[in-house]
């Protein structure tokens, strides 16, 4: 039994408290107008997001129509000679979110468990209104310190470094090789996971917080150490809540627009360098809407924003199937 199990069965668990429904006699009116109310809105939320998606597949129907499958293979991008291709695009935003993952996910974690279980009181304030503060920052402020102040320094000291180490290395190699010039996939998935850190670290601060005190006293009592306490009771008990905070952060990064066309490059060449530069959804559709001049253009840049639509809904219904997995395995634990 973990010290999970064993602080479960060392607390007392309470049930939740018998409250029946409340009849429709005495409500009247009001009750009839709130449940009206409420449903209304739930279902306009619904409808939204079906017009949406609607309005943006009819409006890439050209595209669709003219490319077919190939569009979302082809990595060619002509508007002069009017081939269009998202092949590249949805690599640089799958790639760039990765990366924010990668950086912010242990990040996040771990600044959420220093202000709920480390840090002294008189510190666990500031820092909380100094992560929620980033979260308040625009975009636009990220990708211009990502262009003059981070790109520069990536393409002096850290991409020539790069590329003669682990640019030298099998396998991984060519992704970590290519010219020093500090803006492209890697720098833009740096700044994406500078931005979403604060997502998460405050969604993971605040469930930390809701774990019961009397969960981790009894760990406490029963032997643990403050890492076995952290590693075995804290983050097993709110796992769930941690995968939906990870998502909404990767649901963040998918959709980021400006801070990604200040540094990834803006090219439509496909290139397995990390290095290189690239593009993503929002930053092409951001950079090339105005200057869309035939209407296949139009429709393969609104095709581009229902791809993004689709990869959006599809990675969200992952984490929704995969919270409902860890709730029915936790309960078959418990």
């Amino acid at each position: 039994m973990g010290f999970l199990a064993a602080a479960r069965a060392f607390t007392v668990r309470r049930g939740p408290p018998d409250v029946s429904a409340p009849g429709r006699a005495g409500g009247g009116w009001k009750d009839a107008l709130f449940e009206h109310g409420t449903a209304a809105a739930t279902w306009l939320v619904l409808f939204l997001l079906i017009g949406i998606a609607a309005s943006m597949a009819w409006g890439g129907r050209l595209a669709f129509q003219t490319f077919g499958f190939d569009f979302l293979t082809s990595a060619e991008w002509d508007p002069v000679a009017g081939n269009f291709g998202a092949l590249v695009p949805i690599y640089g935003t799958l790639v760039t979110s990765v990366i924010a993952l990668i950086i912010a996910v242990p990040v996040s974690i771990g600044i959420a468990l220093f202000l709920t279980d480390i840090a002294p009181q008189w510190m666990r304030g500031p820092i909380g209104v100094a992560v929620e503060l980033l979260a308040a920052i625009p975009s636009i402020i990220y990708g211009m310190w990502g262009l003059f102040v981070f790109a520069p320094f990536l393409a002096e000291h850290v991409e020539p470094w790069l590329n003669e180490t682990i640019g030298t290395w099998p396998l991984i190699g060519p992704l970590f090789s290519g010219p020093p010039i500090g803006i492209g996939m890697l720098p833009a998935g740096i700044v994406l996971g500078v931005m979403i850190i604060p997502f998460i670290a405050a969604v993971a601060r605040d469930v930390f917080n809701a774990v019961p005190s009397g969960i981790r006293e009894a760990a406490i009592a029963l032997g643990a150490t403050r890492w076995e306490m952290l590693s075995r009771v804290t983050l097993p008990y709110t796992r769930s809540a941690i995968v939906g905070a990870i998502f909404l952060g990767l649901g963040r990064a998918l959709g980021e627009t400006m801070a990604v066309t200040f540094v990834i490059g803006n090219s439509h060449e496909l290139s397995p360098s990390l290095l290189m530069p690239g593009n993503s959804i929002a930053a092409a559709i951001a950079n090339e809407f105005t200057e869309a001049d035939t209407e296949l253009y139009r429709s393969s840049l609104i095709a581009l924003a229902f791809l993004l639509f689709v990869i959006t809904f599809i990675i969200l219904s992952i984490a929704k199937l995969m919270l409902r997995r860890m709730e029915r395995l936790s309960g078959k634990t418990q």
